[in-house]
């Protein structure tokens, strides 16, 4: 017997991107012709290009576009290549952040860095060896990541890069920075131009002093999240232009923006994420101290919210000023303070568009400056927002947020296009453990036209880019629409690219996006066509440790394509089976053992189509790996490796060897383990109960009483959950016991090893009908005669000696055999179907004993024949118990019941079914049942003829 495919979830659509351009027709010119009259025939075209003869500019420009990895390789090519991969314009700009820079690394770098200018870093330990570089003319360093940055660190980074015109760190909050570090900050670099720092927990007025009487050229200033900062001080560093305080909490607004209003060259301010007041931000808009303020960015200000509410909107410009608050069109805000007609279809939904589509000229530099720091303080505000995700801001999402990250997306500024991205990936999520998304967000996304610009996005030559861009895709496609947008948009295709990525950001999140999609029965094929299979067995093969989300994503992707028969034979003629083996023997991390086994058991579901299910048992160390799985501490694990074991068991080779494997000890452990846990779950769900309701105390208080009732809900709605999940681990284990139970000898090691009290508790207690059902099927194996000859030689469980009372544990299996055959049976419908042979009455019986989940099972000819031979058996229970196992293998609309009909034909089972039907001494149920299976036989015998 043979399950079916475990959580199986096409035609491939046209790629566009990866299509050939049409080919130009090519015009053939005379040969020239020779003096003997005879024509020239030029040489052919030599089928290699020689890329080294390109001009210096263009190879240069073509290394611009490259990866630094790649940059690397190609410098290799030749000498020349090697000179120009070194040229300045190339090392002008780093961005360091999927790689850990260590002192070594970087000093090898620093012959090329001597005109660098711009770092981007991820982690303290990276900016720590950052000096090693010696780029003395540096101008701005940009690091994220950075929660364990201290005071030495970053005191020593500003020491050694005094031209330092810009710093930015977050948007983690680094907590253990002291003002000490920001003073050093200032002392060090006097050019600095714009600090943004995250986290900082106390900027008091001394830090802000020093920055105003060190850095006279300060224009920016962001402070993001930062629990204790002195908001009036900002008022004393008069060079400033934007200011930025997106997350404190803690602001004094009357004395700030008292002190603000009063900065000459001011002209935006982001306090988004605040408590600001409506009276402060009035007094800001309609400050006549600061006449160069254009803009006031309020996103997420509960208190303004409520002191202004939908009414704010007649508060959204004073003077010229704009408010962008998410009661007002933040939209036409933006497009306004850039004179962007949105009412151009050109422009649809997109502020930014029109402005960066118009040429800049001198006039339009203040515009540009303010419209770049918007690009920035939203990018940062929008996904800060969608990690909290307060349910409050759902409307403005679906009504502005999803057209403000796609616009974002467009920015010329990496950082923000990476945020952006990221918060489309964030803000659409809903539960991440069960990947649930919110699915209005997702369709709004895919309204804007979201679907088009994050695969535009993911094409970059940037990595970083490129990793935000294929999250965000991967998280939309779990809605169905959006991953059929995908699909029709080529994106399979630039995933499967994609994942060839050397940077393991990328290679994780394309990963994601792929087993996303592969949850879609139209989409397995499209991803095999393009290469997905093979680039997902190769992430396993080239992230063998290190990498546990690529390979937990990878496994998990290959687990859903191996449900279709096609692609699994794909995913084992591209190594598939040998890499998901070797996560299933060395890798440590469950979760990626929980999708490596559920790939594998998946794989050996197609044994009557394909040979995968032989290849897996053939693979060295796939069974004892998953023997030792069912023994995992993670339930999900267990769960997975038995049911492997389950779909393997079906190969008469495989049953052997899982027996040698220790397979049967395994599965009997694990049945006797998850019948002690559902106890324990009841019980715990009882007192749960008990404990929410507080006994027969009444419930007083309204509040108290909602509590209560919400606890009550949510534990109802866990231990629903958890039942589910242990009814699936009583079928695994159920199934695969039965299935080895067909070997004699494996029965007599399940009787040894304890395995009989745990199925028979299975076939009596357990809430899911094919447990029980399987449980009985598993016990009537054992007990039909055939263990008895094993056993008179002696024991099987490899020379030891183990005491069993045969007799005692038959009577029982039996006795539990009968009963749940009895749950089954009707006494009236019984009687009246006994007295009459009308068809109607047999159908009503058929419905009343269907186990739905039994169609999808699928026996070999022998099992069928051993059910055939078990109607003969002396024991009425097992003649009972055969001819109901038939009736659900046949029951027509089963998955394979024709295929069983054949079988039962190809026996004589039929004169077998008519004696039992006629038989004097049988049972009633017996006879009943064994004229449906006739029935059933007829059924098919006439539909295969038509």
């Amino acid at each position: 017997m043979s399950r079916r495919v475990k959580r199986k979830f096409s035609h491939p659509k046209d790629d566009p991107i990866s299509a050939s351009p049409p080919i130009p027709p090519r015009i053939v010119s005379p040969a020239p012709i020779n003096d003997a009259g005879t024509s020239i025939r030029p040489p052919p075209p030599s089928p290699y290009v020689d890329w080294t003869s390109l001009p210096d500019d263009t190879v240069v420009h073509l290394f611009s576009l490259l990866s630094y990895r790649d940059r690397a390789s190609l410098s290799s090519t030749c000498r020349a290549w090697r000179s120009l991969s070194a040229s300045p314009s190339l090392w002008r700009s780093l961005d360091l952040r999927p790689h850990s820079l260590s002192p070594a690394s970087a000093a090898s770098l620093s012959a090329r860095c001597t005109h660098l200018r711009r770092l981007r870093l991820r982690g303290h330990a990276s900016l720590s060896a950052a000096v090693a570089l010696r780029a003395a003319d540096l101008l701005e360093i940009s690091v994220d990541s950075c929660r364990a940055l201290t005071d030495a660190v970053l005191s020593v980074a500003a020491a050694r890069h005094e031209r330092l015109r810009c710093l930015q760190i977050g948007p983690e909050p680094c907590d253990r920075v002291t003002p000490d570090a920001v003073r050093a900050v200032a002392l060090c670099c006097p050019d600095l131009r714009r600090l943004r720092l995250s986290g900082v927990r106390d900027v008091d007025a001394a830090t802000v002093s020093a920055l105003s009487e060190h850095c006279r050229d300060l224009s920016e200033v962001g402070f993001f999240d930062c629990p204790s900062l002195e908001g009036p001080a900002l008022g004393s560093v008069t060079s400033l232009r934007f200011v930025s305080i997106s997350g404190a909490r803690g602001i004094k607004w009357g004395p700030t923006a008292q002190a603000w209003c009063k900065l000459p060259n001011l002209i935006a301010v982001d306090v988004s994420r605040t408590n600001v007041t409506a009276g402060a931000v009035s007094r800001l808009m309609s400050s006549s101290s600061s006449p160069n303020l254009k803009a006031v960015v309020a996103i997420d200000c509960p208190v303004l919210e409520n002191e202004w509410g939908p009414s704010g909107s007649s508060s959204s410009t004073c003077k010229g000023r704009i408010l962008l608050a998410v009661f007002n069109d933040v939209l036409k805000g933006i497009s306004s303070l850039s004179s962007v007609d949105m009412k151009n279809p050109d422009n649809g939904r997109d502020p930014f568009f029109g402005w960066r589509a118009s040429p800049s000229v001198a006039a339009d530099r203040t515009v540009d400056d303010v419209m770049m720091w918007l690009e920035w303080v939203l990018s940062y505000s929008l996904f800060k927002i969608a990690e909290s995700n307060p349910l409050v801001l759902n409307e403005f999402w679906l009504k502005q947020g999803a057209a403000l990250l796609l616009s974002l997306m467009g920015s010329s500024q990496e950082e923000v296009q990476e945020r952006a991205a990221t918060g489309i990936a964030t803000f659409v999520v809903i539960d991440d453990e069960s990947a649930i998304i919110d699915s209005s967000r997702a369709e709004a996304v895919l309204e804007e036209g979201g679907v088009r610009k994050l695969l535009d996005l993911a094409r970059s030559a940037r990595e970083g880019i490129q990793s935000e861009a294929a999250k965000a895709i991967a998280n939309l496609s779990v809605n169905a629409k959006v991953a059929k947008t995908v699909a029709e948009e080529g994106g399979i295709g630039i995933l499967a690219d994609l994942a060839k990525s050397m940077n393991r950001l990328v290679a994780e999140e394309v990963a994601g996006g792929l087993w996303n999609l592969s949850v879609g029965e139209e989409h397995k094929g499209a991803i095999a066509e393009a290469g997905g299979v093979k680039a997902l067995v190769d992430l396993i093969f080239k992230w063998p440790s290190g990498g546990e989300g690529v390979l937990e994503r990878a496994a998990g992707a290959l687990a859903n394509l191996a449900a279709d028969d096609k692609c699994s034979m794909e995913v084992a003629l591209t190594g598939g089976v040998h890499a998901l083996v070797m996560l299933a023997r060395s890798c440590k991390n469950e979760r990626v053992q929980e999708q490596a086994a559920r790939a594998l058991a998946n794989l050996a579901a197609h044994g009557d189509s394909n040979s995968n299910n032989a290849a897996v048992g053939q693979e060295a160390g796939a069974l004892e790996a998953l023997v030792q799985l069912t023994c995992s501490q993670d339930e999900g694990v267990r769960q997975e490796a038995a049911g492997a074991l389950w779909n393997l068991s079906f190969d008469d080779k495989n049953r052997e060897a899982i027996a040698a494997a220790g397979g049967v000890e395994a599965l009997v452990t694990l049945a006797q383990t998850c019948t002690t846990a559902s106890h324990g779950l009841q019980e715990r769900a009882a007192e749960e109960v008990r404990r929410s309701f507080g006994g027969s105390q009444e419930v007083q208080e309204d509040d108290a009483c909602e509590h209560v009732l919400w606890r009550l809900e949510w534990d109802t709605r866990f231990f629903r959950h958890s039942t589910l999940d242990f009814e699936d681990v009583h079928e695994t284990a159920a199934g695969a016991l039965w299935n080895l139970a067909f070997n004699p000898g494996n029965a007599l090691r399940i009787v040894e090893e304890g395995g009989v009290p745990a199925l028979v508790h299975l076939c009596s207690s357990s809430a899911s009908k094919m447990a029980r059902f399987m449980a009985a099927l598993a016990l009537a194996y054992m007990f039909d005669g055939r263990m008895d000859e094993v056993a008179l030689i002696g024991p099987s469980s490899g020379g030891r000696s183990k005491t069993v009372n045969l007799d005692g544990a038959r009577r029982m299996a039996l006795k539990h055999i009968e009963a749940f055959v009895h749950t089954f049976l009707d006494p009236q419908a019984f009687s009246v179907a006994a007295a009459s042979s009308a068809p109607a009455f047999l159908a009503q019986i058929a419905e009343l004993a269907r186990i739905q989940e039994a169609g999808h099972l699928r026996c070999s000819g022998a099992e069928i024949g051993r059910f055939v031979a078990m109607i003969r058996n002396p024991s009425s229970i097992l003649r009972a118990c055969a001819v109901f196992a038939l009736l659900q293998f046949t029951i027509p609309g089963g998955r394979h019941a024709m295929h069983h009909a054949c079988l039962l034909q190809n026996v004589g089972a039929a004169r077998v079914l008519r004696a039992a039907a006629a038989s004097a001494t049988a049972p009633i149920e017996a006879k009943i049942f064994a004229r449906i299976v006739l029935r059933n036989l007829e059924h098919h015998q006439l539909e295969s003829s038509l």
